[in-house]
């Protein structure tokens, strides 16, 4: 079993566990289930640096990345910088996140904010909104193209953006649809944790114009960014670049 395989199997028990805790109608009763959501893939069409900044404790390939920094202090330093949205890692078991952090980030910052997670129930789409987020991250690697289709309808209708991952070709191609807002190109192979920039260069041409396009993973220098830009990418989601610092933001 991979890394990807233990992460989805213990997701499945961990949203199990929370239904029964929190249900739906309370999460709909939340006071920011009815604010009015911000669009990522609108500031990465406008913006000139496409930069979007992570906030992520750890990971299975990191191990401890940054511990110390609170995540509203991160978030007033990620706005202050001019970034166009920020992504809050919530999985608790292997990255050290929490819905706590999202809620924290989405009190301190008007920009948008994304929930990064693992979706693979309909339940937390309704703790995203409840919590604040603005786009939803869906992993190609993990569903099929209907639950795509049918989990891409529903963050619609809760007024969320969506932001799909691939990783490879055939990932992309069967899991793209007209009506997804981004398609994000992971340079990082969830199975196995290497990153590679060529997976970015590689998978540009396929990508539609009208979705915007998203490098994550691997980003550390301007020079590479660059480049990404003039094969057509928008966005760029960095995490570890900057977290891995004493003063993130």
């Amino acid at each position: 079993m991979d890394i990807l395989q233990r992460i989805v199997k213990h997701k499945k028990r961990e949203v199990a566990l929370k239904k029964d805790l929190v249900p739906v109608h309370q999460l709909e009763a939340s006071r920011l289930f009815q604010r009015p959501t911000l669009s990522l893939s609108a500031a990465l069409r406008k913006s000139k640096s496409g930069v979007i900044a992570e906030f992520k404790r750890r990971s299975p390939s990191k191990s401890v990345i940054n511990h110390q920094s609170p995540v509203d202090e991160v978030a007033m330093g990620y706005e202050q910088a001019g970034i166009c949205g920020m992504s809050v890692l919530t999985d608790g078991h292997f990255f050290g996140g929490s819905l706590e952090d999202l809620l924290i980030a989405r009190a301190t910052t008007n920009l948008p904010l994304l929930r990064k997670d693992f979706m693979i129930d309909e339940y937390q789409f309704f703790e995203a909104r409840a919590h604040g987020a603005d786009v939803i991250l869906l992993i190609a690697a993990i569903l099929d193209k209907k639950t795509i289709r049918k989990f891409t309808n529903l963050a619609h209708q809760l007024d969320l953006e969506v932001l799909l991952e691939v990783h490879d070709e055939e990932e992309l191609k069967r899991s793209l649809l007209p009506d997804i807002d981004m398609i994000g190109v992971n340079n990082r192979n969830l199975k196995t944790f290497e990153v590679s920039l060529e997976t970015s260069r590689k998978l540009a041409p396929y990508i539609p114009e009208e979705n915007v396009k998203v490098s994550e993973s691997g980003l550390s220098n301007i020079e590479s960014i660059r480049e990404l830009r003039g094969m057509g990418y928008r966005g760029f989601l960095i995490g570890e670049t900057f977290m891995a610092t004493e003063d993130p933001g």
